[in-house]
């Protein structure tokens, strides 16, 4: 696609985000089956059923555009995903794991609130005022998982990983 105009802008910006949320699909179930904190694991699962939400969201957003939702990689959440596989097949103790996977979490809600955080400002600026509410939506689920992560690690995973 020739990126010649904001609303080709905005739907390349969606597309990448499709392909993220859609990768976390496959990577949030390994990431809930190599946690060992209970609370930490129901986390990763509960955000398995919002990224379930995100995707439909945007599908709904691509049925009222003259696009497809597929056909883009985003090469971004590949790259973090791969490096929290990396981090996982090192031996550490269950606790240094869990907050492993914690701060790799946080590098992926980080990539996609700046993501979101764009699509909202193209959507608004394009006047597509019910595609930024619905993008402002995921942005906010976004954040709450993101300070979630930060209670999480602060309160008890970090703790728990400086004893082990």
């Amino acid at each position: 696609m020739n990126l010649d105009s904001l609303e080709k802008l905005y739907v390349h910006e969606l597309k990448d985000l499709y392909s993220a949320e859609t990768q976390l699909l496959e990577a949030l179930p390994k990431m809930a089956e190599a946690a060992s904190h209970e609370d930490l694991k129901a986390g990763f699962k509960e955000h398995l059923k919002q990224t379930k939400e995100h995707v439909v969201r945007l599908e709904s957003i691509f049925k009222t555009l003259d696009f497809k939702p597929g056909g883009h990689k985003c090469n971004g959440m590949e790259g973090l995903i791969k490096e929290g596989e990396e981090v996982l097949k090192e031996d550490m103790p269950a606790e240094v794991r869990d907050a492993a996977l914690v701060a790799a979490a946080q590098r992926v809600e980080h990539y996609e609130i700046a993501g979101y955080g764009v699509a909202v400002a193209y959507a608004e600026k394009l006047g597509h005022k019910d595609h930024a509410d619905l993008l402002t939506q995921t942005l906010e689920e976004e954040g709450a998982t993101d300070r979630k992560l930060t209670r999480l690690a602060s309160r008890s995973l970090n703790f728990f990983a400086l004893t082990a």
